[in-house]
């Protein structure tokens, strides 16, 4: 079998405040911002780090999606406040100053740094939506 040419171009991250989410990915986070697309009054915001301009996060608005019901909109709301609904993995060669950065910015600390049984060391945020931010320290 031979290796596919694939690699990650976006993921999605729900918001409940565009100016919150677009404020902790900019300013807090650093990240550039690719797209801000508003419609029907929901916007959707493309975020990524400079140095890696194919990969990038899209901030969505969970009412824009028609297919889920009031009740899956509460659940949603519910476990996004908990901080259960989504998360992703970012990587630093300095957890520790990122760390120091980033609790000085206000961001809410979810685990300060700490080594992890199955071999990483990270630290955990949450963003304005509740979303897990985990960061990983690299080599």
């Amino acid at each position: 079998m031979t290796a596919m040419d694939i690699t990650i171009h976006s993921s999605f991250l729900p918001h409940d405040d565009p100016d919150a989410a677009l404020a902790f990915y900019r300013d807090t986070l650093g990240f550039e911002v690719r797209n801000d697309v508003g419609y029907g009054g929901m916007r959707w915001i493309t975020v990524g780090p400079a140095d890696q301009p194919g990969t990038s996060i899209v901030l969505w608005p969970t009412a824009a999606n028609p297919g889920v019901t009031d009740d899956e909109r509460r659940t949603i709301a519910e476990m996004m406040a908990k901080g259960t609904y989504a998360r992703i993995i970012l990587a630093t060669a300095d957890l520790d100053g990122t760390f120091t950065r980033l609790q000085a910015s206000g961001a809410e600390v979810v685990q300060e740094p700490t080594a992890q049984p199955y071999g990483i060391r990270d630290c955990a945020f949450r963003d304005p939506a509740g979303n897990e931010i985990r960061i990983n320290q690299l080599g």
